[in-house]
């Protein structure tokens, strides 16, 4: 296994570890992106009480289970992307494209507010 997979590759090997356990014919893009909300929602728990300025989880014990977690979340995103045939990687491109029109760097830099709270917000042409 390379040092740094690429998307394809990783996709690859969640597409194996699930053939080989026959658990295909569960995973709907529905019941993973359900998979996918619960693991999330794992993965947020490790931080659930914590400060702003505190330890990040607040419990030492919690650290080695972010990366188990955040693991989690991306097999089932991998797999989601997988059986709903969409390419992430151009997938994230095309959002990262929008995301620049919305969020332009010399209008937004340090800031930390949504697209359309901002003064000279203009709403989109409709037409």
């Amino acid at each position: 296994m390379p040092d740094d997979p690429t998307l394809s590759q990783l996709t690859d090997e969640v597409r194996s570890f699930v053939s080989a356990r026959d658990w295909g014919r569960f995973h709907s893009p529905r019941n993973l992106a359900m998979a996918l909300s619960v693991e999330a929602a794992e993965l947020l728990e490790l931080f659930l009480w914590s400060t702003d300025d505190g330890p990040q989880p607040p419990r030492a014990e919690r650290a080695p289970k972010v990366a188990d977690e955040a693991a989690d979340v991306l097999m089932c995103l991998l797999n989601l992307c997988d059986r709903a045939d969409i390419d992430l990687a151009a997938a994230l491109r095309s959002k990262l494209a929008r995301a620049e029109g919305k969020y332009p760097v010399e209008r937004v830099r340090g800031k930390a507010l949504k697209y359309d709270e901002y003064e000279d917000w203009v709403p989109p042409d409709e037409g």
